[in-house]
């Protein structure tokens, strides 16, 4: 449950500056919707994000009074960059270009369609966002470095803690904390052989006419790319496996590579086409498979240490540093970190599905059967895994969810800190708000 009811905010305005889901927006007859300072801000401005909204599923009937008192807060906070001398480098400007132009490309289908779309090329779409995608990143820098200063005491957590209604305080599902030992099966020299010659045949059949999209969908196991034809769409450099990237910004437009081995397998690659800094490209990839005799050898290694653990030869912690292959974890004993709050617990529904089948009928301190997963990079791993502790469903309390209260309580805080500063500002600045929006009570000087 959220506690601290947000405004609209700067990050969402960040993320839906332009629409390509809305063309009347085009047929818009622009005109000044408020003055503050020196910026101006136009009542295109102000329905473009209410569209979005709207797009969203936001019905709330003063949709355009909250969007116009964002919005001059937005610039309220680019005048106070400017006076602070915050800057942001092109760098940074031109990732968030890319980025966003990406993510519109992937909406509405293809380069094409974008140009279509807005009557211009990419090159001139982007020099149309430029500044406006600058202003955003700076009001943001300027308002995370406004907040950034702010903590809460214990105290103060529990004293937040403390005033919240009961039926504020959030229900905590399941969570349980895992330590893993990993064992990558043995090369398998026959098998990385298979996958080389199955790629050295499919190049050889593209190179002699065949669609190199087709033979993707066909033969590709990148399950992610297979179905599009092993079509990646833009990607700089470093959004690609190293040894990928080299490979790919190293073709000519329609020049399919050699093969190429990477942290995922073997692959094939096709230059479709290259932008600036980044290259939309088609792949093929196969995996070396294992064979049963690997499987059955790694297996045999983990029933091995697990069996140690039973005994209390060993601990599962000193067992995962010494044998475990997982680089990532094994230092800490094979207690894996939640990549989604950087903590040591899980909710059941944020493991992967291996993971859930292998410990859903475990108790604490159980240690499971060897099971075959797959490591982030996709390749086939064994493990044996133990349940280091559970925490059933219940009411947040200060005792078992202290992180947790405490960052409810530290955007709490931030939140205050931000708008009382807002107010502030407000009644220093020059702020001219159009008749037509008078029925929004914007409080201003």
């Amino acid at each position: 449950m959220q506690i601290v009811k947000k405004s609209l905010l700067i990050v969402t305005i960040l993320t839906l500056s332009f629409s390509i889901s809305h063309p009347q927006n085009k047929k818009l007859v622009d005109q000044v919707a408020a003055v503050v300072g020196d910026k101006i801000i136009m009542q295109s401005d102000v329905e473009n994000q209410v569209l979005q909204f709207k797009a969203q599923g936001n019905t709330q009937s003063n949709l355009k009074c909250q969007v116009l008192n964002e919005l001059i807060s937005q610039k309220i906070l680019l005048i106070q960059a400017e006076k602070d001398s915050l800057e942001v480098s092109p760098n940074q400007v031109e990732s968030a270009l890319d980025r966003r132009i990406q993510y519109f490309i992937r909406q509405i289908g293809s380069k094409e369609e974008l140009e279509k779309y807005y009557n211009k090329t990419i090159t001139e779409i982007k020099e149309d966002f430029r500044g406006l995608i600058y202003e955003q990143i700076r009001t943001q820098k300027m308002r995370n470095q406004l907040v950034q200063k702010s903590s809460v005491t214990p105290k103060e957590v529990e004293k937040f803690y403390n005033n919240l209604p009961e039926d504020s305080i959030p229900m905590v599902n399941k969570r349980i904390e895992l330590n893993q030992i990993v064992k990558y099966p043995p090369e398998n020299k026959r098998a990385e052989s298979q996958a080389r010659k199955k790629l050295l045949d499919l190049r050889k059949r593209i190179l002699e006419g065949q669609r190199f999209s087709t033979l993707a969908v066909l033969y590709s196991e990148d399950e992610g790319t297979a179905s599009k034809g092993g079509e990646l769409g833009f990607r700089t450099e470093d959004e690609l496996d190293p040894e990928f990237a080299e490979a790919a910004f190293s073709l000519q437009e329609g020049e399919v590579s050699g093969i190429v081995e990477s942290a995922y397998g073997y692959h094939i690659i096709k230059l479709i086409e290259r932008e600036d800094e980044q290259v939309n490209v088609r792949h093929i990839l196969i995996k070396p498979k294992v064979s049963p005799e690997q499987k059955q050898t790694t297996i045999n290694r983990l029933d091995s240490i697990a069996d140690a653990i039973r005994k209390s030869e060993t601990t599962f912690r000193k067992a995962a540093i010494e044998h475990s292959d997982d680089q990532k974890y094994k230092r800490n004993g094979g207690l894996l970190i939640n990549p989604r709050t950087s903590s040591s617990e899980f909710e059941l529904d944020q493991l992967p599905p291996a993971d859930y089948e292998a410990i859903k009928n475990m108790e604490v301190g159980e240690i499971s059967d060897p099971y075959q997963s797959q490591d982030e990079n996709g390749k086939s791993i064994f493990k044996i895994i133990k349940i280091r502790s559970k925490i059933e469903p219940h009411r947040a309390n200060l005792k078992q969810d202290y992180n947790m209260i405490k960052k409810m309580a530290l955007t709490k805080k931030r939140e205050e800190y931000y708008n009382n500063w807002i107010s502030r500002k407000k009644k220093d600045t020059y702020i001219h708000i159009e008749e037509r929006f008078d029925n929004c009570n914007i409080k201003t000087n």
